[in-house]
């Protein structure tokens, strides 16, 4: 009994470490994308790859940092990610403080409403919504012309912060 409890308390920590991981690792992508780390530029999208603080091999992502056309001081960055085993795909926003978290981060590809991803924290830099990025989707965004985030100032104020998916199929498909 006591050793299924260990056994149990140990995946729950391995799971907690591979979560930190990813997050730290999206965080790095999310606040510096530079040229020296840019390893490919795919139409609107870039291969951002890095070491992140604590892991022993580069991590990689697909990413686009994107400003509101009307509001210059609204901007997002949207990264995607494959998890170090092959097995899932996130799609992660970075919003800017101040949003309103309970509307959630809310998607529209050309003309087409797919929902809302819910916040799942802030940091000092901005707030994160994030997905698994299922095949659909997945499928949605690289057949797709534009996409638009939506994130809300206020309950009923929502700013549509336009994403171009140029170049969104051929960077994905040269994501390691």
């Amino acid at each position: 009994m006591i050793r299924h409890l260990f056994m149990r308390i140990g995946n729950f920590i391995a799971v907690l470490v591979a979560a930190t991981l990813w997050f730290v690792l999206s965080l790095s992508f999310a606040l510096g994308q530079s040229s020296e780390n840019t390893t490919s530029k795919h139409g609107a999208w870039s291969i951002i790859c890095d070491v992140p603080a604590g892991a022993s091999a580069e991590q990689c992502a697909l990413m686009q940092n994107v400003v509101a056309e009307d509001r210059p001081e609204v901007g997002l960055s949207v990264v995607v990610l494959k998890t170090a085993d092959n097995k899932a795909r996130i799609l992660r926003v970075l919003a800017p403080l101040g949003v309103i978290l309970p509307n959630g981060l809310g998607l529209n590809i050309d003309g087409k409403d797919l929902g809302r991803a819910y916040f799942v924290r802030c940091m000092a830099d901005g707030c994160y919504a994030e997905v698994i990025l299922k095949d659909d989707l997945l499928k949605t965004m690289q057949t797709g012309q534009s996409a638009t985030f939506i994130i809300f100032a206020s309950p009923e104020e929502g700013i549509g912060i336009p994403v171009d998916l140029d170049g969104f199929k051929s960077g994905y498909a040269k994501l390691p």
